[in-house]
């Protein structure tokens, strides 16, 4: 159902089962799939949203960049499946760098958060109330972002990583790791995220060791790394010291350690 006071651009996709409510504005190179709910006094264009989606209002999806460089490029915003975008959300279209913003499957957006242009957020993301990601952030899967925490551009944050309330990130964090605090440091690893998500004690054993390596065994990053390679490693140690050979800003270490969550 779509109300009588939503504007809808000729253009616009929009299939049979979409609600949309009151006043919202649909503009142009908008394809919204079946089953997705839109709220009141929303703004979307530019974008291709996904089945299932939840869209509460005063939500602005799609919209131009807030990059002074933008000059109109043809760019659009991607969200996938079963999102939730809560009210007073803004998801900016990328910019001529990519001309594409990316959001994955199941994630939920609380009021107020901001994903900006040429960000890459893969499935199951939780951002929290308020949370702000710059230009080209790239969000693993699984990620939990805390409320009021921002996020540097360009940084890369990894799969199943949880970053704290008003947490300031700057380098990228790695994957399985616990983040907080201004001007982040590492405080040990998602234990309680990985473990709800059915990783063996054997798979959280080998996590648990190669932080231990990078991190806290007086060796430099390089020489952890390459004891850890030749070691034979499993996936999830691979996918540790990869993220960490890719990093281009250079990545979060750890701050002050407790027993709890990094033994």
């Amino acid at each position: 159902m779509i109300h009588s006071t939503a504007i809808i651009d000729k253009s616009a996709e929009i299939e049979k089962d979409v609600e949309v409510g009151p006043y919202t504005v649909i503009g142009k190179n908008v394809c919204i799939k079946s089953g997705t709910k839109i709220g009141a006094f929303t703004v979307i264009e530019y974008a291709e949203i996904g089945k299932n989606c939840k869209i509460f209002s005063s939500a602005f999806i799609g919209t131009a960049p807030q990059d002074l460089k933008y000059q109109d490029e043809p760019t659009k915003i991607v969200i996938g499946n079963n999102c939730i975008i809560r009210e007073c959300v803004t998801l900016n279209r990328g910019t001529s760098a990519s001309r594409l913003t990316s959001i994955g499957d199941n994630c939920l957006f609380m009021s107020y958060s901001h994903v900006a242009h040429d960000c890459i957020v893969g499935n199951n993301v939780i951002m929290a109330n308020c949370v702000t990601l710059a230009g080209h952030v790239e969000i693993g899967d699984f990620v939990v972002i805390g409320g009021l925490a921002a996020i540097h551009q360009f940084v890369r944050i990894g799969r199943f990583s949880m970053l704290g309330g008003g947490a300031m990130i700057v380098l990228d964090v790695p994957p399985f790791c616990q983040a907080q605090g201004d001007r982040a440091k590492l405080v040990g690893l998602n234990l309680v995220g990985i473990k709800r998500h059915g990783f063996t004690e054997k798979q959280i054993s080998n996590i648990k060791s190669t932080y231990k390596t990078i991190f806290t065994s007086g060796i430099t990053v390089a020489e952890a790394i390459d004891q850890l390679e030749a070691a034979g490693p499993s996936k999830e140690v691979i996918e540790f010291t990869t993220f960490i050979k890719n990093s281009k800003r250079g990545i979060t270490r750890p701050g002050k350690i407790t027993e709890n969550n990094a033994e």
